[in-house]
């Protein structure tokens, strides 16, 4: 077998590591031909990224004029612990505002800890304000990479 295959993580890897994972890179193609790269909270909706942002972001007009993005979610501080995935996406950009809201409830819950049902009524209006002011991005995954050399075993490289 190969280094890379045994490093590979599996589906029901993947799903575990991105639910405890907390900030995904997403990398834009800027006009001038540099990539952009911003950090994004992001949730999980039946096996999909989702994130909001402002809708006048540099991100969202590159993604306007170009709908390719590569996300990455990485962690572990030794190479040993080395684990990530990097999805390359084509990108929806919603706007309607009923939906751009339920993705920012969504992760508003996710990162407060709470559902969205237990957020007092004061968040969800905050949250529908600024709704009107953002969209909603679907990475819609086109290709996958994943390692994790935890699999490679202690003091192997």
């Amino acid at each position: 077998m190969s280094r890379r295959e045994l490093i590979r993580m599996t589906g029901d890897e993947v799903t575990q590591f991105l639910a405890a994972s907390r900030t995904m890179t997403c990398a834009t193609n800027g006009k001038n031909g540099w990539p952009h790269t911003m950090p994004l909270w992001f949730v999980v909706r039946q096996g999909v990224l989702w994130a909001w942002t402002f809708a006048k972001s540099q991100k969202v007009r590159n993604l306007e004029r170009d709908p390719k993005a590569t996300v990455q979610v990485e962690a572990g501080e030794e190479y040993a612990e080395l684990r990530g995935v990097m999805l390359q996406c084509e990108v929806r950009i919603h706007r309607e505002r009923t939906q751009v809201a339920g993705v920012g409830l969504d992760i508003a819950a996710r990162y407060g800890g709470v559902s969205r049902d237990e957020m007092p009524a004061e968040a969800h209006a905050l949250i529908e304000k600024q709704a009107a002011k953002r969209v909603a991005l679907e990475f819609v995954e086109v290709h996958r990479a994943t390692w994790d050399h935890r699999k490679l075993g202690a003091g192997t490289y």
